[in-house]
């Protein structure tokens, strides 16, 4: 496969291979094995946070002024999968016209009904995206409560986004988005109750000495962004001088998950003709032995 032009950057040839990131598994693969070596140097943000936190406005203007500073940002907007086409049908590019006048690239892609809310081709799409010349590379995942989690196996630096009227906002927090941020962010924090929100936010994430930040944001008014972008410069800058190397805790959890899929892929295959599973299945369904009975049984012939 040429990849000339997207080594050089070119728009139309990142999109496509993007495209065959998202749906054409064995093109992919054949793809990163071509790229790999060359990946994995640039800095990936991903932003996080309840749904309606106004994620892709705080992007917005976060990637223009990266852009003004002289990197060379791109955008992946992880949005939930149509149920009818299998794309992504948020828009995020809409709602991020002044990052898009800039120059910075922005795509949106699919969640593909990954088990958490960020899927495999959103990895290799990175890669992809650091092929083409862009550091940093961010990501905004889906708001799906706990499942955002998963943006912390990706990321380098965690940005958590919340507001006052996003109605479980509490109740995430409780959830374990305490636990992955290098950032938390009140935004819209022109509205009525940011100021309790920011005091629960503060509660639970604690505060340590060298523990994460929690800072006040409006996207729209622009209370609290040049406090927020110098804290960004600054964790980026802090990436880029500890290397490639800090991806090796990334690299291992994608590394588990890939052969975890491939071993359900193998299993799966294999249930349908084993006799054991079926003789056990029966006797499930008809009452006669317990499912961890039977998942025992048909472990054991499986593994041997």
């Amino acid at each position: 496969m040429d990849l000339s032009d997207l080594k050089s950057g070119r728009r139309g040839a990142i999109a496509r291979t993007i495209s065959i990131m998202e749906n054409d598994r064995a093109r992919a693969r054949e793809v990163v094995k071509e790229i790999f070596r060359d990946t994995g140097n640039s800095v990936v943000i991903g932003f996080t946070g309840p749904a309606g936190a106004g994620k892709s406005s705080l992007i917005n203007r976060i990637a223009a002024e990266l852009k003004e500073r002289g990197k060379n940002p791109a955008v992946l907007a992880v949005d939930p999968t149509s149920h009818l086409s299998g794309g992504a049908v948020l828009g995020d590019r809409v709602r991020m016209t002044e990052s898009t006048d800039s120059g910075v690239y922005i795509r949106s892609v699919a969640s593909r009904g990954a088990t958490g809310a960020v899927s495999a081709s959103v990895q290799n799409s990175i890669r992809v995206l650091e092929y083409a010349g862009f550091d940093p590379v961010i990501i905004e995942s889906v708001g799906a409560g706990q499942t955002e989690v998963e943006i912390s196996n990706i990321a380098d630096v965690v940005v958590v986004v919340f507001n006052p009227h996003t109605g479980d906002s509490i109740q995430a927090i409780k959830a374990g988005l305490t636990e992955i941020g290098d950032i938390y962010l009140v935004n819209k924090s022109d509205l009525a109750g940011a100021s309790r929100l920011f005091d629960a936010v503060c509660e639970y994430i604690g505060s340590a000495e060298g523990g994460p930040a929690v800072l006040k944001t409006s996207a729209k008014t622009g209370r609290g962004m040049a406090v927020f972008v110098r804290m960004l410069m600054e964790m980026i800058d802090e990436k880029e001088m500890a290397g490639p190397g800090r991806g090796a805790a990334r690299l291992e959890a994608e590394l588990r998950s890939i052969i975890l899929n491939n071993i359900k892929t193998r299993v799966d295959a294999l249930l349908e003709t084993d006799a054991t599973y079926k003789k056990c299945l029966k006797e499930v369904q008809g009452g006669q032995i317990d499912p961890f009975e039977a998942a025992d049984r048909i472990s054991e012939n499986l593994v041997g």
